[in-house]
C-alpha cells in the first residue's frame, strides 16, 4: 500500500512487473489516473465520465439502495436504474464524494511545541496544531481537509479534498447480481458476484459544491478513467488506487498476541450475537428487514472477516512469526550503542503504553455496545455537541466543530429509515446485558444509576426522539436546556457523560505517550528496513494509496483455483432463492451464450470475477482496477478468506484480491438492464 510519494522508489519494480506508464504519473495528483480516484468516506471509487459518473461497488452504494427502498419499491431486491438524469435518486444522508487535490508533509507544523511534552499535554498540542492546519486549509470554499499520522506519528500529511455534497444513485443491478452468493460466498473463491454500482456527483450551476437541489448539474471532473478496449488475461499487470482503511502490520509482537488471543475472539462473538439479534428481531417483517439490511450486512461482513483473520493467523503461525521478527529487530537495535541510545527508551515505553491501551481496548469493546441503541447514541451525540458548542471552535473536540454540524444532522436523519423502536429496544437490552458483565469498576456508574431509575419501559414509551424533527432539534439546544429536558434518553445520556469524559481524558493521555513511543519505534523500524535494503510503507490510514500485482490463479489444499470465473458458474450456482437468485434474464442470456462483444477470447465465454495479487483491505472496496496503461478493467471488491491475514502480514503467495471484470459489468448494463445511455456516456464500444 504505497504512498504516491514513493513511486520513484519502487518504479523499477513496477516496470519489471509490467507497468507501461511512467511511474511518476502515479505520484502526481494533478494527472490521471490519480486525479480520477475519489473517496466516498468509507469506500473508494473513480470517475468514468466527464459528467461526474462514478463507479464503485454494489456494497458501497448498498446504504443508498436501502435508504431509498420500501416494500413497494424494493431496490435491494430488484435493482435500480435511472433512465434519465432526472430519475437519479438522492443518496443516503451523509453521502459525499471527496476529490483529492493536495497531499503535503506537515510534520514540523503538527509537532511544533509538542516534542518535549508528555501525555495529555502532548496529545492536546498535536490536536491544536492539527485543527489549526485544517482550519486554514478549509478557508478555501467547499474543501474538506484532514491531517493524518503515518508511521505511528513519525510523519503527518495534510490531505485537501473537494467535498461534493450532492450525490445521487444512478444504477445498481438486482440484488441477485450485486450480492450474488451473499454471506455464503463472502470472502470465498470461486466467486460470481456483480459487485458494482454507480453514483453521480452534482454541483450548483456555478460549479460550487452544494446540498441536493433540483437545479444542480452534473460535476465535471478534471479527469476520468479511460475504458480498456481489451480485457485482462491471466498474468497481466494490474493496479488499484484508493483509500484503504486500517492495517496493523507494524504492531509489535506483544500487541499481535493480544489481538489474536483476546481482542478478536471477543469482538467476533459480540458481532455474531449482534447479527443473530438483528435477524431474529426483523425476521417477521419485510419492512423491518429492509430497514436493518445495511446494518446487518456490515455486521456480517466484519464478523466473517475476523473469523478469517483468526484462522489465517493460526495457519501461518502469525504470532510466532511476529515475535520472531520482533526479536531480530530488537537484537539489531541492541547490537549498536548509537542505536541503543537513540531508540531503546522508546521501545520500552511503547511496551508499557501498549499494554495499558490493550486493557482499555478490551474493556471498551463492551462499553461501546451501548451505542447500538440508536436513540441513546443520538442523545449522547447531541449532549456532547451542546457542551462543545459553548467553546471557541478551535478548542472543541474533533468531530464537534462547526465543520461537523452537517454531518451530525445527517447522522440523526439517517436513523429515520434504519430504525424501529421494538427492534432498537431488543438490541439495546442485549447490549446492556453484555455491558453489565464488566466488573463494577469498569462500568459507567452514572449510566447504571440512571437506567435503574428510569427503566427500559419508560425509555421507549416516553421518549420523543423517535422522530427526525425532534432529534435534529436537540442540536439547537444548549446544555442547560437539555438538562431541563424530560426525555428519558436525554437524561440517561447526561447521567452517563461524566464517566465517558473521564475515560476520554485517560485515553488522550495514553494517545500522547503512544505517539511519542510509537513514532520512535517506527523510526527504528525504518532504520532496520534500510539496513536490509527494503523500503517501508506506512500502515493504511484511509489516505490515498496504490498497489500493484498481477492476475493470478492459486493453489489451495491440493485444488487449483483458476484465475477467472465465468457466466456458466452463475448458472451452476443458481437456485432461484437468496442468495443464489440471479435474475432470470441473466440466466437465460448466459444459457443462450448471448455475450456479444464481452467474451474473453482466452476463455471463450463471459468472464465474471478474477483473482489478483494486489494489496487491499477495508476501504479499498470500490477501487477501480487498472491495467498496465492505467485503463479501467474492473473493480476490486473482496479478498479470499485465506488472505485476510494480510492486514497483519502481507504475503503475495497467500493473498488474493477478488475483482469484478469490467466485461461482466458492461454486459449486465447492456444485455440485462438495457442501459445503453450509461455505456455511451462512458465511451464503451
Amino acid at each position: 500500500m504505497w504512498l504516491p510519494s514513493q513511486t520513484e522508489a519502487i518504479g523499477d519494480k513496477m516496470r519489471a512487473a509490467g507497468l507501461e506508464l511512467d511511474p511518476k504519473t502515479l505520484g502526481d495528483l494533478n494527472r490521471a489516473p490519480l486525479n480520477a480516484i475519489v473517496s466516498l468516506g468509507g469506500c473508494s471509487a473513480a470517475f468514468l465520465s466527464d459528467q461526474g459518473l462514478i463507479a464503485t461497488n454494489h456494497h458501497c452504494v448498498y446504504g443508498s439502495i436501502q435508504y431509498n427502498s420500501s416494500p413497494e419499491h424494493n431496490y435491494l431486491r430488484d435493482g435500480f436504474l435511472a433512465r434519465t438524469l432526472g430519475d437519479e435518486l438522492p443518496a443516503a444522508p451523509g453521502s459525499r464524494v471527496y476529490v483529492i487535490e493536495d497531499l503535503r508533509d506537515v510534520t514540523a507544523d503538527v509537532l511544533r511545541g509538542a516534542t518535549r511534552l508528555v501525555g495529555e499535554a502532548r496529545n492536546g498540542r498535536i490536536e491544536t496544531n492539527r485543527k489549526a492546519l485544517i482550519a486554514a486549509c478549509e478557508k478555501k470554499p467547499n474543501r474538506r481537509c484532514d491531517v493524518r499520522a503515518y508511521f505511528g506519528g513519525k510523519q503527518y500529511f495534510l490531505q485537501q479534498q473537494l467535498e461534493i455534497q450532492d450525490v445521487r444513485l444512478v444504477y445498481a443491478p438486482a440484488g441477485g447480481v450485486g450480492n450474488f452468493g451473499g454471506e455464503i460466498d463472502n470472502w470465498q473463491w470461486p466467486r460470481h458476484t456483480g459487485d458494482f454500482g454507480f453514483y453521480r456527483a452534482y454541483v450548483a450551476p456555478d460549479g460550487s459544491s452544494a446540498p441536493y437541489s433540483k437545479d444542480n448539474v452534473p460535476f465535471k471532473p478534471k479527469a476520468w478513467l479511460p475504458i480498456a478496449k481489451q480485457g485482462l488475461k491471466e498474468g497481466d499487470f494490474i493496479m488499484v488506487a484508493g483509500f484503504p482503511g486500517t492495517t496493523e502490520r507494524h504492531r509489535t509482537g506483544a500487541e499481535t498476541r493480544f489481538y489474536f488471543e483476546n481482542f478478536y475472539p471477543l469482538q467476533q462473538r459480540l458481532l455474531a450475537e449482534y447479527s443473530d439479534a438483528i435477524t431474529a428481531a426483523t425476521a417477521s417483517s419485510p419492512e423491518l428487514a429492509i430497514r436493518y439490511a445495511s446494518i446487518l450486512k456490515g455486521a456480517d461482513n466484519y464478523k466473517k472477516k475476523i473469523l478469517g483473520q483468526l484462522a489465517g493467523a493460526e495457519a501461518i503461525s502469525l504470532i510466532d512469526r511476529k515475535e520472531s521478527d520482533e526479536q531480530a529487530f530488537r537484537a539489531w537495535v541492541a547490537a549498536d550503542a548509537s542505536r541503543r541510545e537513540r531508540w531503546s527508551a522508546g521501545l520500552t515505553a511503547l511496551d508499557t503504553e501498549a499494554a495499558a491501551a490493550n486493557a482499555a481496548a478490551l474493556e471498551g469493546l463492551r462499553r461501546a455496545l451501548l451505542d447500538r441503541g440508536q436513540l441513546y447514541a443520538a442523545a449522547m451525540r447531541a449532549y456532547r455537541w451542546s457542551l462543545e458548542r459553548a467553546k471557541p471552535d478551535a478548542q472543541r473536540k474533533s468531530g464537534f466543530q462547526d465543520r461537523d454540524r452537517r454531518a451530525l444532522q445527517e447522522a440523526l436523519t439517517q436513523i429515520e429509515r434504519r430504525f424501529d423502536p421494538a427492534v432498537d429496544r431488543a438490541l439495546f437490552e442485549k447490549a446492556v446485558a453484555e455491558y453489565r458483565k464488566l466488573p463494577a469498576a469498569s462500568r459507567n456508574a452514572g449510566f447504571d444509576a440512571a437506567l435503574e431509575r428510569i427503566g427500559m419501559d419508560a425509555l421507549y414509551s416516553e421518549t420523543k426522539l423517535g422522530t427526525t424533527t425532534n432529534r435534529i432539534a436537540l442540536l439547537d439546544m444548549s446544555a442547560d436546556a437539555l438538562k431541563a429536558s424530560t426525555d428519558p434518553f436525554v437524561q440517561l445520556a447526561i447521567a452517563a457523560y461524566p464517566d465517558v469524559a473521564a475515560r476520554e481524558a485517560m485515553s488522550d493521555a495514553r494517545a500522547g505517550n503512544l505517539q511519542a513511543a510509537r513514532s520512535t519505534y517506527m523510526d527504528a523500524r525504518m532504520g532496520y528496513a534500510a539496513s536490509q535494503g527494503r523500503t517501508l510503507y506506512p500502515d493504511a490510514n484511509s489516505s490515498l494509496r496504490f498497489s500493484y500485482g498481477t492476475v493470478k490463479a492459486k493453489k489451495r489444499d491440493g485444488m487449483a483455483w483458476t484465475a477467472f470465473t465465468t457466466g456458466e458458474g452463475v448458472v451452476e450456482k443458481q437456485t432461484g432463492k437468496e442468495p443464489f437468485n440471479a435474475p432470470q434474464k441473466t440466466i437465460d442470456l448466459i444459457k443462450g451464450k448471448d455475450y456479444g462483444a464481452y467474451t474473453a477470447p482466452e476463455l471463450g465465454t463471459l468472464p465474471v470475477n478474477y483473482l489478483g495479487t494486489v494489496d487491499i483491505t477495508n476501504g479499498n472496496s470500490g477501487s477501480s482496477t487498472l491495467n498496465a496503461r492505467g485503463e479501467f478493467v474492473g473493480l476490486v471488491f473482496d479478498g479470499t478468506i485465506e488472505g485476510i491475514i494480510s492486514d497483519w502480514w502481507f504475503d503475495p503467495s497467500i493473498t488474493r484480491s477478488i475483482h469484478v471484470d469490467s466485461r461482466y459489468i458492461f454486459w449486465t448494463i447492456a444485455k440485462v438492464d438495457g442501459a445503453q445511455r450509461l455505456l455511451d456516456e462512458m465511451g464503451v464500444r
